[in-house]
């Protein structure tokens, strides 16, 4: 393919965008089929816009060997071109959105913390602050707060995050529950010995979090060497376990601050006094070390009075 003139016209060379980022994202992977996937296409797509934009270069970008990709010199030159490019575009679009210039406040917890603690409490925020518009995301991995891309997070762990301020915010510490129905009835759940006759509810692993207490440990910490630790069915989140539980399906291992709400309504009950297993790990909550929006310095503030006042209450702890 031969170097064709370059059009006179100033509009006439700016190539289609979507042409712009099939080749940015091939010359980054040196992959058709990688590119293909990471920009949701097919292969075919891809190939049919890098030879759109090679149309409009009027030479090769790659050179191209059975299934190997490599980029000619032309592409060489481009390709750094479009990368720093499309990059701007981003800090430009998250500079468009930045919570704090639409007036709102980005948080980023934990799918349970959500559902059991926070979600119940956040209209008392919105009333007390209307002013301040919340966006919350429930997720797992670990929020970028440092970047600004967050304004404030609570995390699961022992505390040490880097690039953030971290602040212990919520004990973790488990007891088993269960619906009321499983402490009467043909098998009564009386002492810690029963939960033999009964099915135990398991919170599958993450990778994405710390581990948490489990009935090995438990039954372990009880001397109940005799009860299969391991039957049961299995959840990938708390807040799910802990609906199980309500609906009589078992027991289960649950943040004692996650099931306050549903121990005083009688959905759940706590059948053991001494039930408390402790952990090293707890909630944690993350903030900028500086340069903190004055949103997220009055959400932290009323965070850490629900969780005064819940603690008055009697029910962060057993």
């Amino acid at each position: 393919m031969t170097r064709r003139k370059t059009p006179s016209a100033p509009e006439s060379r700016m190539p289609p965008l979507n042409a712009l980022k099939a080749f940015e994202a091939a010359a980054r992977r040196l992959n058709i089929t990688r590119a293909a996937e990471e920009l949701s296409v097919t292969p075919g797509a891809i190939s049919q816009q890098i030879r759109i934009l090679e149309e409009h270069a009027g030479a090769p970008l790659f050179h191209r060997e059975g299934r190997q990709i490599a980029l000619t010199e032309l592409g060489a030159e481009l390709y750094p071109l479009l990368r720093d490019g499309f990059d701007y575009l981003k800090r430009a679009g998250d500079l468009l959105y930045r919570p704090e210039r639409r007036h709102a406040l980005s948080i980023s917890v934990p799918p349970s913390f959500a559902t059991k603690w926070l979600a119940p409490r956040l209209a008392r925020f919105s009333a007390a602050h209307p002013e301040i518009e919340v966006w919350m995301s429930a997720d797992m991995r670990l929020a970028d707060v440092s970047g600004g891309r967050v304004d404030v997070a609570v995390r699961y762990g022992r505390g040490d995050y880097s690039g953030v301020r971290s602040e212990y915010l919520l004990n973790a510490d488990v007891t088993p529950v269960c619906a009321p129905g499983l402490m009467a009835g043909p098998k009564p759940l009386r002492k810690a010995a029963d939960l033999a006759q009964h099915v135990l509810i398991h919170l599958r692993p993450s990778e994405l979090e710390e581990p948490r207490p489990d009935w090995s440990a438990w039954l372990k910490a009880r001397g109940l060497a005799d009860i299969d630790d391991q039957a049961g069915p299995r959840f990938d989140q708390t807040a799910l376990a802990i609906e199980a539980a309500a609906h009589g399906q078992g027991v289960a291992l649950a943040p004692y601050a996650f099931v306050a709400d549903d121990l005083a309504a009688g959905r759940l009950v706590a059948p053991f006094a001494d039930g408390t297993l402790t952990t090293d790990f707890a909630y944690h909550l993350l903030i900028k070390r500086s340069g903190a929006t004055t949103a997220a310095r009055t959400f932290v503030a009323w965070l850490k009075e629900e969780v005064r006042a819940a603690a008055e209450a009697g029910v962060d702890d057993l």
